[in-house]
């Protein structure tokens, strides 16, 4: 953490992704991602992941708000990965499915 600052409910390892304590597979640019790119409001956030704590999510969006480059840089790396991933589908079920396009 930066400055002293205490982020409740948030976690951030050395060397990790900042992540929520109690569910550490949801990081918090997962919920930025719902926050900004879907414009959802932290209540919304929580209707669709009920699973969530309304104050894990303001945590995890207060700490967005103190570390924005850090969580930016990590969705764009998120971003840039799936692309890759897009690009790069080579399953059997794909590689049918684009025979067939080409066929038809």
């Amino acid at each position: 953490m930066s400055a002293g600052l205490d982020y409740p409910h948030i976690t951030k390892p050395p060397d990790a992704s900042a992540r929520l304590e109690r569910l550490p597979r949801i990081r918090v640019a997962m919920i930025v991602d719902d926050y900004l790119g879907r414009g959802w409001s932290a209540e919304e956030i929580v209707l669709h992941y009920p699973h969530l704590r309304l104050a894990e999510v303001h945590a995890a969006l207060g700490y967005y708000h103190d570390h924005q480059l850090e969580i930016d840089a990590e969705r764009a790396k998120d971003f840039q990965d799936s692309a890759q991933a897009a690009n790069a589908q080579s399953s059997p079920l794909s590689l049918r499915l684009k025979a067939l396009k080409r066929g038809a």
